[in-house]
């Protein structure tokens, strides 16, 4: 079966070179222009994932809206931004929403359909099964105010919930699984089961901090090894 994809794109040339080139690929693509209608669609009926770009109609933001509207409605929903903004601040804008993978549009089509076609894989009924078992078969994961809830694939700090998607539960139960160890991008990129570049994983890594930060002020149990990775520590 094809997979279901929807394109938001308001530029009507590249919007419907896209569309033909993914279709010509396997996918069932259906684009939009207008990020509300989008949106509709995407509450009536949930795509396989979510393509789209940051600049819509005269909003230059509105895809971030869309993308924290689209994640509220499902934080397993693959989305990935495809976008001529190729700033560091964009894309950790994006990634912080809840993006799982930001690219721009100057990256070529068989690269394009390798990301789409290697987050879709793992969104096919994998997840769950993965990270039941990531968990040492355990049904919730505890380790000192964190808590994994493994069946439900949501995460808690302190009682609250941390507001996460896929990607970032997986990157966040891999760093809690050994604490004091240093993760590396790679490490952290076969956890999360997605291949991307360091710079997108860093921005996973803050997004995490900031949803942490919004339960704790004062959450400091991520730090950065520079050069090498990331290294979780163990609340005091």
């Amino acid at each position: 079966m094809r997979k279901q994809v929807v394109f938001v794109e308001d530029d009507d040339v590249i919007r419907e070179n896209y569309t033909e080139l993914l279709t010509d690929e396997g996918f069932e693509v259906t684009a939009f222009s207008d990020p509300h209608a989008a949106l509709a669609h995407v509450k009536e009926s949930m795509p396989d994932l979510v393509l789209l770009d940051i600049s819509l109609k005269t909003e230059r933001d509105a895809g971030f809206q869309l993308c924290a509207d689209m994640r509220r409605l499902s934080p397993e929903l693959p989305i990935v931004f495809l976008t001529s903004h190729d700033s560091e601040m964009d894309k950790i804008s994006g990634i912080r929403l809840g993006a799982d993978d930001y690219l721009t549009k100057d990256v070529s089509l068989n690269y394009l359909v390798i990301r789409l076609e290697a987050l879709l894989r793992r969104f096919q009924g994998l997840a769950r099964i993965e990270a039941v078992n990531d968990c040492a078969k355990a049904k919730k994961f505890i380790r000192g105010p964190l808590a994994i809830d493994c069946d439900n694939l949501t995460v808690s700090w302190r009682g609250q919930t941390a507001e996460l998607n896929m990607t970032q539960f997986k990157i966040t139960q891999e760093l809690a699984a050994h604490p004091g160890q240093v993760r590396n991008y790679d490490k952290l990129m076969k956890a999360a089961s997605i291949h991307v570049e360091p710079n997108t994983i860093t921005a996973h890594i803050k997004a995490i901090r900031d949803r942490f930060r919004a339960i704790d002020t004062g959450f400091d149990n991520i730090r950065t090894e520079r050069g090498m990775g990331y290294r979780w520590i163990e609340a005091a």
